[in-house]
């Protein structure tokens, strides 16, 4: 998780939502990336997804099996159905998502039982930490606002 934060950081810096994630094969990180919603102007353009891609394309193929995920907030509903696509074997996070998550806050995507890939799941790794680059970013954006 501590390299998810790293990545956390570098979002934050260039004035994107700080959430970090990096994948892990077979015990080697194999991608990393943070959000970059507001640089490209993409909507998709969250860690999640940007890290799913390079794996994907580092790994040959759309799955990314024998591969975890570290993410420092919990998935929404995009990011979710996308780690059950790409057949994932392991999700882990740091913060719940209370407004838009999509493993346990809101709904539980990555373990819906009439899929045909469910994930296992850890959270609350480094909660408070992923947690407080989030409230600090907003922060800072709600002082520059006012």
């Amino acid at each position: 998780m501590g390299e998810a934060l790293i990545e956390a950081y570098k979002a934050f810096e260039k004035g994107e939502v700080p959430i970090g994630a990096i994948i892990v094969h077979e015990g080697e990180i194999i991608s990393r990336a943070h959000n970059l919603r507001e640089t490209t102007q993409d909507p998709t353009a969250h860690a999640e997804i940007l890290a799913l891609k390079d794996a994907a394309k580092l790994l040959g193929g759309w799955r990314v099996v024998h591969s975890s995920l570290y993410v420092t907030l919990e998935p929404c509903p995009m990011c979710a159905g996308a780690l059950v696509m790409a057949r994932l074997d392991r999700l882990v996070y740091g913060a719940k998502d209370k407004k838009a998550g999509a493993v346990e806050s809101l709904m539980n995507i990555v373990q819906f039982p009439a899929l045909n890939h469910q994930l296992d799941v850890v959270s609350g790794i480094r909660e408070k930490e992923c947690s407080d680059i989030l409230k600090q970013f907003f922060r800072l954006l709600r002082n520059k606002s006012e």
